[in-house]
């Protein structure tokens, strides 16, 4: 099999076939999303098996020995439904041809009707993928190997020409100039011409297919584009194009407009205007800027990358913990007459507070963009999410909320939860973590008739303990697993009419709690985490991320009527 596919590699290449695509193997990204193609170029017939009179006049003329390689091209590629043994096109399809692509994968080109043409991909005779490109092109990428399939059953394969998923203007090898850039959590591209832009269009779904003139470019949901031009002989990755200069020009919520400017290397200026006149000019150097006109925020970032939001905002938050709407936990704290932040991980690990030396500052939390003001206020955008909240208090119950998960054998674990409101477990399968049996303090223990053992002991003390025997069998032992200890500082609630330790047998006649009928349908309710462990307070006086003020800038907006102050956000800090 390798031979041969080998072989009809090399005839491809002399009958003009586009080879150069990787194998597309199990598991490789295939899903393809993008606009319809436009322009798109024509692939080169594939080629086809010799007829047999081709043969006996090959076979009988006397030809000039050829060097080796020469004669591997002689070699005829294999076509059509004996390519892959017993392939049949589908009710609906007719079978158009087949691909050799790089490394033997064999895509199988079938048209399913108008404008809609599809690819079976297969290596060593078994199915890898799918490439579906109904009204538009698809494209599939395995590890740097591009396969593009337009809704006209031609085709482009190309290994590499990968630029990074950073900001700016890039020049394919072509002469063609395109813009990368990132909003509100998605990367897009637009063609240049002329310096001026034609239009942002930005990647919905896994990937995307353009044609920027002759062109082929996809576009990956990280950001990292490849470029590929069919009929050139040179091919290379898109070169960034470090020319200062007009950038694009933004729509901003309430009628505002920016115009974006690169100054240099990680520095970008913004010209904030309302019909016409402009308000005030935001520098990011080396550290982003933000403004916030009555709960709307702009922010721009040093790579020229924006966030432009309304809402998620908490005016004059209090010191305490804040819980996003992506689950990242931020503590805020005051020191000297100046608020802090730090993220708490791991439930109560802090990472260091930094505290405000200017009115406002921007922060880089996971996906969040953080805006914190000198009143304790801040809001969040989360890129890319769907969901957008204020930032949420965390009570005093879920700060001291401990979790932790043991091994309980037979392949099974339990999550035990430490709270305030006393211990729960949840009993879940490893594999799909589905939950068979929940036990708090109302539910300590599961009934005889269970099939194994599970009790909480001590169920209403500080101490609490987990106890299960799962397996049967001669000589099988039940096991202990204390639970997580609440954290300093915390305690249990007072429980009416509660003792600690009762002492009733429960399923194993043993002196335990009470045994009553467990909640076997399982809780499936999210246990929140948060954190009252304090981390090392990092920002001082003198730090070296001091936000510098807008100054003219800012008096022009405030004569404007526009809130926006301009501020610089740490470096390092966004992630």
């Amino acid at each position: 099999m390798r031979t041969a596919l080998r072989t009809a590699i090399a005839t491809a290449l002399v009958a003009g076939v586009a080879v150069g695509t990787p194998a597309l193997t199990a598991g490789a990204a295939l899903a393809a999303d993008g606009p319809v193609a436009v322009q798109a170029g024509q692939a080169a017939p594939a080629a086809q098996a010799p007829t047999a009179s081709t043969e006996t006049k090959a076979a009988s003329t006397p030809v000039k020995p050829a060097a080796p390689a020469a004669a591997q091209n002689t070699t005829p590629a294999r076509t059509g439904d004996g390519w892959i043994e017993n392939w049949k096109a589908k009710p609906g399809e007719t079978f158009v041809r087949d691909e050799v692509l790089r490394g033997g994968t064999v895509a199988k080109i079938v048209k399913a009707g108008a404008l809609h043409y599809r690819a079976y991909l297969y290596k060593e005779g078994q199915a890898v993928g799918t490439i579906e490109a109904a009204g538009r092109s698809a494209a599939g990428q395995d590890n740097g190997h591009f396969f593009v399939l337009n809704p006209d059953g031609t085709t482009h394969d190309w290994v590499g020409n990968t630029a990074p998923n950073k900001p700016g203007l890039y020049r394919l090898v072509d002469g063609t100039v395109l813009q990368l850039a990132r909003k509100d959590g998605r990367y897009g591209l637009q063609l240049i011409e002329n310096g001026k832009g034609r239009g942002y269009t930005y990647v919905n779904g896994a990937r995307v297919v353009w044609n920027f003139g002759k062109a082929v470019v996809v576009l990956e949901q990280d950001g990292q584009f490849s470029a590929y031009v069919p009929g050139s002989a040179r091919q290379a990755a898109p070169q960034p194009v470090e020319a200062a200069g007009y950038v694009r020009t933004e729509k901003l919520l309430r009628g505002y407009e920016a115009k974006i400017f690169k100054v240099g290397e990680s520095h970008h200026r913004a010209e904030v205007s309302y019909e016409g006149r402009r308000t005030d000019t935001f520098d990011a150097d080396h550290r982003s800027v933000a403004g916030n006109d009555n709960g709307t925020f702009f922010v721009l970032h040093a790579d020229g990358a924006t966030d432009n939001w309304t809402g998620n905002y908490l005016p004059g938050a209090k010191p305490g913990v804040y819980k996003l709407a992506d689950g990242t936990t931020l503590e805020i704290a005051k020191k000297n007459g100046r608020y802090g932040i730090q993220q708490l991980r791991w439930g109560t690990h802090g990472t260091g507070f930094t505290y405000l030396t200017e009115p406002r500052q921007v922060f880089g939390f996971n996906n969040a963009t953080v805006v914190l003001e000198q009143d304790g206020g801040f809001a969040a955008y989360i890129h890319g999410s769907a969901k957008q909240a204020a930032p949420k208090p965390v009570t005093r119950d879920e700060q001291c909320t401990v979790v932790t998960t043991v091994g309980i054998g037979a392949g099974s674990e339990a999550e035990l939860t430490m709270s305030p409101n006393g211990p729960k477990a949840k009993l879940q399968d490893i594999g799909s973590g589905k939950v068979f049996a929940t036990l708090d303090r109302n539910h300590p223990s599961l009934p005889q008739s269970a099939g194994i053992i599970a009790r909480i002991d001590n169920a209403f003390s500080a101490t609490p303990s987990l106890y299960t025997k799962v397996e049967g069998g001669v000589g099988s032992k039940g096991g202990s697993h204390a639970f997580p200890k609440l954290p300093k500082g915390c305690a249990l609630n007072p429980v009416k009419g509660a003792t600690s330790g009762q002492g009733t047998t429960g399923n194993t006649g043993t002196t335990g709690n009470t045994g009553v009928t467990a909640n076997n349908a399982g809780q499936t309710s999210v246990i929140p985490q948060g954190g009252v462990a304090a981390g090392a307070e990092l920002g001082t006086e003198g730090d070296s991320t001091a936000l510098v003020a807008a100054g003219a800038g800012a008096a022009s907006l405030a004569a404007a009527g526009l809130g926006f102050v301009v501020l610089r956000r740490r470096a390092g800090s966004r992630g």
